[in-house]
Formats: C-alpha cells, sequence, structure tokens
C-alpha cells in the first residue's frame, strides 16, 4: 500500500512516511525493496497473429545522470512502452533512456525490441527505418497520397491511440510527472505501474 500510495500521490517521504506511522528511513527502505519486487515481467512469447503497439513516453526526472534536457524543456527519461492491440495490457517496458534520444533511437537501445522478438508491432512516424509497421508517406514530388493509403492511415491511427489511452491511465500515478527517484527507481515505477494497469485492467 506504501508503495502504490507512493507512486499514485508522488509526496515526499516526509509526508507519505506518518500516514502510515513509520519513519521517513523506512518508508525510504520500503519503496526501495518492494518497488522492484512489484515490476511488470516482460513477456518473451506472443501467439502467432498477436499484433503490439509501441510508443514512447517523457517522464521528467530529477536525476540528471540518466536523464537529459527533452523536448518538453525538463529533464526527462524516454520510455519505450509495447501493448497488446486487442487487450490494451502492456506487454514490455524498455529501459529507460535519456530524453533527449527520439523514439526510432530509444527503441533500438532500450531492449523492448528483443523482448518482442518478431512479432508484429505498429508504430508512429517516428520509427521509420526501424522494420516496423509506420503509416504511408508522400514520397518525394508526391503531392497527396493514393486513396487508399489514406485509409490505411486513417485505420493505423484509429488502432494506434490505443497506446496513448494507456499512457493516460499510467501517469494518473503522479509520480510519472515528476520522479524524485535516483538510478533505476524510475524503470521499476515504471515497471510497477505497468502491472498495476494490467491488473485493474484485467479485474
Amino acid at each position: 500500500m506504501l508503495v502504490a500510495a507512493y507512486w499514485r500521490t508522488n509526496l515526499t517521504l516526509r509526508q507519505l512516511a506518518p500516514l502510515f506511522g513509520i519513519s521517513k528511513s523506512a518508508a525510504d527502505r520500503i519503496i526501495a525493496h518492494l518497488g522492484p519486487l512489484l515490476a511488470l515481467q516482460p513477456r518473451r512469447r506472443f501467439p502467432k497473429d498477436t499484433v503490439l503497439i509501441v510508443d514512447g513516453t517523457l517522464v521528467p526526472t530529477r536525476d540528471h545522470t540518466v536523464a537529459e534536457q527533452s523536448k518538453n524543456h525538463r529533464y526527462s527519461t524516454n520510455h519505450q512502452v509495447v501493448i497488446n492491440a486487442d487487450t490494451r495490457l502492456v506487454v514490455a517496458v524498455g529501459r529507460p533512456v535519456p530524453g533527449n534520444r527520439n523514439d526510432c533511437k530509444a527503441w533500438q537501445l532500450c531492449g523492448a525490441k528483443e523482448a518482442v522478438g518478431r512479432t508484429t508491432v505498429i508504430a508512429d512516424g517516428g520509427y521509420r527505418g526501424t522494420g516496423l509497421v509506420i503509416p504511408h508517406r508522400r514520397e518525394r514530388g508526391q503531392a497527396e497520397l493514393p486513396a487508399w493509403k489514406e485509409e490505411h492511415n486513417a485505420s493505423h491511427r484509429k488502432v494506434r491511440a490505443r497506446v496513448e489511452h494507456v499512457f493516460a491511465r499510467m501517469k494518473g500515478r503522479k509520480i510519472l510527472r515528476d520522479c524524485r527517484l535516483k538510478g533505476d527507481g524510475v524503470h521499476h515505477a515504471m515497471l510497477g505501474i505497468a502491472r498495476l494497469h494490467n491488473l485493474a485492467l484485467a479485474g
């Protein structure tokens, strides 16, 4: 409960500890010990017809050893999150990379690519050159896309929006809006929140 409350409220430990009748140092030890144990375990195998969706999200992170200034002008980490397109369950979360890395580079570095193997993955146009299924783009000198490509893109956007809905639910936990944890703390928080999301969604 303490760990879940910490992730949900992002209260400082000095504020949170008295609510549970313990000291600040005890609260710190509990979060450090239990946070990693609540982490989502990535799936290694998927049914043959599974379709996944990947996108990156920025988490403002105060530990500048793992973060860099990103497009939101804050020190952030980039987290690649992979969900099942049908169930909307999170199946993998890559290790955080500095927030100034674009999604294409982050996908290559974070380990999520290896976690999904050869499973079909769709993504937005920022993943060009990665081999993922991305929207059609106009070629040089082409005024507009053929109607069938526009239709494919519309369908692609509709399905890909599901990962944005997952981000919205996960970021209800305020720690993902301003993470004070150091080192692997932001990674453990992201994995733990992904697991809580799955538990809530699966009932």
